[in-house]
Order: C-alpha cells, then structure tokens, then sequence
C-alpha cells in the first residue's frame, strides 16, 4: 500500500504525470466534465468529500504555480471562497511565494477543463466551487 497523502490512484498518478504548467481541476459536484478529459469522480454523497479537502490533500503533493477560477465564486459562494483563500495562504507561505489566481467568467472556466490533465469531482454542493490548478516546479 502506498504511504502518503493521496491513496487514491488515478488521483496519484494524475499529480504525479503534472508537469510545468499542466493543470488539474478541482470541480464540485455539478460541473460539467468534458468527455474528451480525464474524469476522478471522488464524490460518495453531498459534501463527501468536500471540496477544501480534496484540495488540501492534492497540495500535500503538487507544487502550485498559478490557479484559475470562476469570478463568480467569490460573489455566489463567498464562504467557501474565502476558506480557499485562506488555505491558499498557507501554501503560499509554506511554498515562500505569492501564487497569482485569474479569475474567469464561469462559461469560459468550464471550457478551460478541456485543457486540465483531470478533472477531479468532489461531493461539493456549494456553487461555484470549481478550481484549475497549475503545476508549479519543486526547483
């Protein structure tokens, strides 16, 4: 058995294939999921497991460089965005560097997953709360 963080394996093989720049999506449970893209449905129920978690253990081992996201996730779900930010912080401190977020209109994040590597779907009910990660280098 694997020792670490991420037991999941595709979960683990999806971070650990991420080179500079590729992302990896983050999505709660009602984003649409192109066909063409790497589908990891995680979901088991409402909220299980829930979006902040999912992306705390996929930091455990993915280096962070940028992170895109819906605009309108601060406005419809400020909560939770503000949780993401906050968990953002501490990796921005623990990584010692700013990680720059670009917001997007919502139709042209779902149309952005056709470029992630995965798509990660959690059991997340709150609207909005959907992320591309992009792969930063450990160097």
């Amino acid at each position: 058995m694997k020792k670490g963080t991420l037991i999941h394996p595709d979960l683990s093989h999806a971070v650990a294939r991420l080179g500079h720049m590729d992302s990896l999506c983050v999505c709660d449970a009602g984003l649409p999921i192109p066909p063409e893209t790497t589908r990891i449905d995680l979901a088991l129920s409402p909220g299980i497991p829930s979006f902040l978690d999912t992306v705390r253990a996929i930091l455990t081992e993915m280096t962070l460089e940028c992170i895109e996201m819906a605009e309108e996730f601060p406005e419809k779900s400020p909560a939770l965005h503000e949780a993401f930010i906050a968990l953002l912080k501490e990796e921005e401190k623990s990584l010692g560097k700013e990680i720059p977020i670009l917001y997007i209109r919502h139709e042209a994040f779902k149309l952005a997953t056709k470029r992630c590597r995965a798509v990660v779907r959690t059991g997340e009910f709150t609207p909005y709360a959907n992320v591309i990660l992009k792969a930063g280098v450990t160097f």
